[in-house]
């Protein structure tokens, strides 16, 4: 059973980008909360949470790429 290297690669690529916004999602989220008194409030918390969303859907489609990589769909 040989392994696509280039479906691998693509999705470790989508791993990585998702990696950092694993850890900055949050970040924005916690500032938002703890800074409520500022106006732009709803702003960083709307960023944070795009944030959120986009890392869970790279890293399902960098997942869905190293199965699809490992197991020849």
């Amino acid at each position: 059973m040989a392994t696509n290297k280039e479906l691998l690669s693509k999705g470790v690529k989508y791993l990585t980008g998702a990696l950092p916004l694993l850890f900055i999602g949050p970040s924005f989220i916690h500032n938002a909360f703890m800074n409520q008194q500022n106006v732009w409030h709803y702003l960083v918390l709307g960023f944070g949470i795009a944030f959120c969303i986009t890392a869970v859907i790279l890293s399902f489609k960098g997942l869905q790429f190293i199965m699809k990589a490992l197991f020849n769909d």
